[in-house]
C-alpha cells in the first residue's frame, strides 16, 4: 500500500501533467446499465419511489437510489430484478464523523442496500489533512466490502481545485473504493466533461476503479459525451427520458 507521501508525490506530477486516458472509452450496451435512477426529494412520497422501482425494473437501470429511509422499500419492490439498491451516507455535506458514516452504512446495508455512496469530507480534504480521509475511506470501503455491497465516494468536485481533485481520487483508490463520483446534486454544479475525464485519467482503468457521472445529467447528447470521457456510471433523475431518447435514434 503506498504512503501518502508517495500518493501526494504521484499528484504532484500529474497536476503537471495528466497521464493518457487508459483506453478510449467505448459503449457497451445496453445503455441502461450504465443509469443509476435517483430520487432524493426530500418531499418524495413511498408512492413515488414505488413507482421509480417499477420504471427501473421496466427499463432495468443498474441501480435505484434513495433517501435512507426508502431503502428496505426499494429492497422489496426490486426483489428478483436484477436492479440494485443503493442509499448515501454523510450526504449531502460530509461533514460528519466518520464513526456516524460507517453506522449509517452498516444500518444501511442491514436495510437491503448494494450500494452506498458517501460524501467525502470536503473541508478536511481542502484542509490537508489526507490521512483522515484515507483512514475514513479505507474504514467505510472495509465496512461495505465485508457485506459484498459496493462504495462510491462523492467528490463534490464543482468545489475543488485540479489538484484536489487528482489527491482525492489518488487516495479513494488506494484506501479501496469502488468508484469515484463527481457530484451529490445539491451543490453549485454536477458532473464536467472536464471532470470525468481528469478522474478517469488518475485512476486508471474500469478494471481498477469506477468514475461515476452525476449532477445535471439530462440528455442522451450529454450521457454519451460522459460515457466517451471514461465515465462508466451516471447518476441521473432523468433515467427514462433519456432511455427513451436513446431508443428514438436506434441505441440499445
Amino acid at each position: 500500500m503506498k504512503s501518502i507521501s508517495q500518493l501526494l508525490e504521484t499528484a504532484d506530477q500529474y497536476t503537471q501533467d495528466l497521464p493518457p486516458l487508459p483506453c478510449k472509452p467505448v459503449l457497451r450496451p445496453p445503455l441502461s446499465t450504465y443509469l443509476d435512477c435517483a430520487l432524493h426529494d426530500p418531499a418524495a412520497t413511498p408512492e413515488r419511489v414505488v413507482q421509480l422501482c417499477e420504471d427501473a425494473m421496466d427499463y432495468q437501470y443498474a441501480t435505484v437510489f434513495v433517501n435512507p429511509l426508502f431503502t428496505s422499500l426499494v429492497k422489496k419492490t426490486l426483489d428478483g430484478s436484477g436492479v440494485h439498491t443503493g442509499t448515501t451516507a454523510g450526504f449531502p455535506l460530509g461533514a460528519y464523523p466518520t464513526e456516524i458514516k460507517l453506522a449509517e452504512a452498516k444500518a444501511y446495508l442491514d436495510l437491503g442496500a448494494d450500494e452506498i455512496d458517501m460524501v467525502m469530507n470536503i473541508g478536511l480534504l481542502k484542509a490537508g489533512e489526507y490521512d483522515f480521509i484515507f483512514e475514513e475511506v479505507h474504514q467505510m470501503a472495509e465496512a461495505v466490502h465485508a457485506q459484498g455491497a459496493l462504495m462510491k465516494v462523492i467528490l463534490e468536485t464543482c468545489l475543488l481545485e485540479n489538484d484536489e481533485k487528482i489527491i482525492s481520487c489518488l487516495i479513494c483508490k488506494e484506501a479501496g473504493a469502488d468508484f469515484v463520483k463527481t457530484s451529490t446534486g445539491f451543490s453549485k454544479s454536477g458532473a464536467t466533461i472536464e471532470d470525468i475525464d481528469l478522474m478517469r485519467r488518475v485512476v486508471g482503468p474500469q478494471s481498477e476503479m469506477g468514475v461515476k457521472a452525476a449532477g445535471g445529467i439530462h440528455t442522451l447528447q450529454e450521457t454519451l459525451a460522459l460515457i466517451n470521457a471514461g465515465a462508466n456510471r451516471l447518476g441521473t433523475r432523468m433515467a427514462r427520458e433519456i432511455l427513451e431518447e436513446a431508443k428514438q435514434v436506434g441505441i440499445e
